[in-house]
């Protein structure tokens, strides 16, 4: 399926010049299990595989994405304290991997939401934070907790686009559905640019006619939206989709990324396809563009050059 034109649009802290541009992307579901903080850390490692600076935040107070790139949450700085006060958040910022860094939680990141709460910017404070540090890196991604709490709603008011990796299930159709919804509602007032980009089929079965089903209800529901003004006008099912892979699932208890601890299996080449096909469609984007302002471009044919899902 062709993708259609994609609301792209620069970080308002880097919208002086060419370079330096950074799209920023959170990923989330309010139901947990689906994939979520596998995705978004080896999506993370996959663009910097591909030469990408990238950082990837871990807003998720269980700090599953810390673990799963080897790192012990513990006292050092972390995105708790990023939050608390905005200016310190280059301290927290962590080396993961070449061209990849870490933003880390703390299961202390828990007490962050009543703290925060009666502060008159509590929903800004990751954007005040990120300010300073999105000139450094093209990509920026954030593992959301799956609740749409302040961690979350920090999130969305910092991202430009939103992600949800999702598996092509019944039950799980009926989820996104009402968590677009609620995307909208939220991006209103915490961040009307907010754009859903769509969804990241997870542990997927191809032979099964079920899934199938399901993924081309998801290809006729963006469809219907392409002549709206709906925020997910734009979105489509992102290809390839993630196969099922026993490799990703034991590679966090090795705190491995899937290209480090079995880079030859299905799930490695799943994620590389998806990188680049970001890659490609961010890249077009930068050559397009000609101002500073939100840029409409055509996208590329979604996993161009990938296996078809």
């Amino acid at each position: 399926m062709d993708a259609p034109a994609n609301n792209l649009s620069v970080s308002p802290a880097n919208a002086g010049g060419s370079a330096g541009l950074t799209r920023t992307i959170a990923l989330m579901n309010q139901k947990g299990g689906v994939g979520k903080t596998t995705t978004t850390v080896n999506l993370a490692a996959a663009l910097a595989g591909e030469g990408r600076r990238t950082l990837l935040i871990d807003l998720d107070p269980q700090a599953h994405a810390t673990l799963h790139l080897g790192i012990e949450p513990g006292d050092a700085p972390s995105v708790y304290d990023a939050l608390l006060e905005p200016a310190s958040a280059g301290e927290a910022v962590r080396e993961a991997r070449a061209n990849l860094d870490l933003l880390p939680a703390v299961v202390d990141l828990a007490a962050a939401e009543p703290e925060l709460a009666p502060a008159p910017d509590r929903n800004r404070r990751l954007s005040m934070a990120l300010a300073p540090l999105l000139s450094r890196y093209e990509f920026v991604l954030m593992d959301c907790p799956p609740s749409l709490g302040l961690l979350t709603l920090n999130a969305l008011a910092a991202a430009r686009e939103v992600i949800i990796p999702m598996q092509a299930h019944f039950l799980a159709l009926q989820g996104v559905g009402r968590l677009m919804e609620t995307v909208r509602v939220v991006g209103q007032t915490v961040n009307p640019r907010l754009r859903i980009s769509g969804v990241i089929l997870c542990m997927h079965e191809e032979t099964s006619r079920h899934t199938r089903e399901v993924v081309a209800d998801l290809d006729a529901f963006f469809d219907q939206a392409r002549e709206t003004d709906l925020p997910w006008r734009s979105a489509r099912v992102f290809r390839p989709p993630i196969r099922r892979n026993i490799k990703l699932a034991e590679a966090p208890s090795f705190g491995q990324t899937i290209m480090e601890y079995a880079p030859t299996a299905p799930g490695a080449a799943d994620y590389r396809l998806l990188a680049q096909a970001l890659i490609k469609e961010w890249d077009g984007l930068k050559s397009r563009r000609g101002s500073a302002a939100e840029v409409v471009v055509p996208t590329a044919k979604a996993g161009a050059g990938a296996r078809a899902g």
